[in-house]
């Protein structure tokens, strides 16, 4: 049903104010064109699918939600939405993801890719050999970090070009240099 038509483009982290404004964090480096005026997007699960709600009828429907007024606040977003109109109605979307269909997105940039399509590629070394796979990812103060499952466990992997030598989307590698030793030492990984 959604799937790859669709990216992550915001996390509702709480109501704002009683008339329904929200923070969203956004997880898009172009949050003044996907949370414009005007613009929808639409509620989703965590791992980018598109959440499916039932209405009186029994009749399947995804929640839309459609941009009023967005403004800066710290790190994030305060949005108020046109189906939003109070702050108990705001609470229900409380830790929901929201997505945009790619098609109404600006296009990526060269060097650039979306950070879901980074989960499941396999990671490699400049030589080629395997070293695991795209777990997760996380956004944190000094960049986003790349959870790998590697054979010996988990080991995160900063998303950063001294160590990210390449991202290949058709062939799903990421080819990283360990200049750093973050495979070397055991004490990193997770098991």
């Amino acid at each position: 049903m959604a799937g790859p038509e669709y990216a992550i483009v915001g996390l509702i982290r709480k109501a704002q104010g009683i008339r329904g404004e929200v923070i969203v964090e956004p997880l898009t480096n172009k949050p003044d064109v996907v949370f414009a005026s005007g613009s929808r997007v639409f509620a989703g699960t965590t791992d980018g699918e598109l959440a499916v709600a039932r209405d009186a009828k029994g009749e399947e429907k995804i929640p839309t939600l459609t941009v009023t007024l967005s403004k800066p606040f710290k790190k994030g977003l305060i949005i108020q939405f046109d189906e939003l109109q109070d702050r108990d109605s705001a609470e229900l979307w409380r830790g929901r993801y929201l997505l945009a269909p790619f098609s109404e997105l600006p296009p990526l940039g060269e060097n650039e890719v979306y950070l879901h399509d980074l989960i499941g590629m396999r990671v490699v070394s400049p030589a080629g050999d395997e070293i695991g796979k795209v777990a997760s990812f996380y956004e944190l103060p000094q960049g986003v970090m790349l959870d790998v499952n590697t054979p010996r466990g988990s080991v995160l992997i900063p998303y950063r070009p001294e160590i990210i030598v390449q991202t290949d989307i058709e062939a799903r590698t990421v080819v990283i240099d360990d200049k750093l030793g973050l495979l070397d030492d055991t004490s990193g990984f997770v098991q």
